[in-house]
């Protein structure tokens, strides 16, 4: 009997100790996996930025009437062709777009990313701002602009947008933040321990 208990006691013992081993290899083995190098962190970091775009809706409403009081600078553009084209153009136009601010893609290269350790840097490229007139929602009051003008004039707002948009601290602000939580959760997941989002790689003349 008692050689039967210690028969069993060292099985026991041994499958204790195998099971710890089995565990301290994988842990091992987690520890020890590589993480991607740049090229593949910058491959990975484009699908997911490219997800992450901030979309907001805008409207100006348009006078083409003189108006004593000055057009804004980034509408001046606008106003000042129709006046242009016309000695007393009149009506008005209401114009919709959809705005979409997100990374720069085409700039985001694998020299934007550097690995130390299981440290990673990531200089973004600037934020890309794109607009599209929703022209089902825009409307052309009381104009005396004819189609070709009428295009022209929209193409004018088109642009105006776009430097509304790209002016504004704040959009551009909550655009680049969106961009870098989604990062950031990416790189960890992938192995990371830390993400630091640096105007300038560190290294030669780089900063840390």
């Amino acid at each position: 009997m008692n050689d039967m208990r210690r028969v069993l006691i060292i099985a026991i013992a041994l499958l204790v100790l195998g099971l710890g081993l089995g565990w301290g290899l994988r842990r091992l083995g987690r520890g020890t996996k590589p993480l991607p190098d740049p090229a593949a962190v910058s491959v990975q970091i484009r699908e997911i930025a490219r997800l992450e775009t901030l979309e907001v809706s805008l409207y100006k409403k348009v006078t083409f009437s003189p108006d004593p009081s000055p057009a804004d600078s980034l509408w001046g553009d606008v106003l000042g062709w129709a006046r242009h084209v016309f000695s007393t153009p009149t009506g008005k136009a209401i114009v919709f777009a959809d705005v979409r601010l997100g990374l720069d893609l085409d700039k985001l290269v694998p020299s934007n990313i550097k690995v130390i350790g299981q440290i990673v840097f990531v200089v973004l490229p600037p934020i890309k701002v794109t607009v599209e007139l929703k022209p089902g929602e825009t409307e052309i009051i009381g104009s005396n602009l004819d189609s070709s003008e009428t295009t022209q004039l929209l193409d004018l707002a088109k642009t105006a947008f776009e430097r509304e948009v790209s002016a504004s601290p704040k959009l551009r602000q909550r655009a680049r933040a969106s961009a870098e939580r989604a990062i950031t959760s990416l790189l960890v997941v992938l192995g990371f321990t830390e993400v630091r989002f640096v105007d300038a790689l560190p290294g030669a003349g780089g900063a840390s």
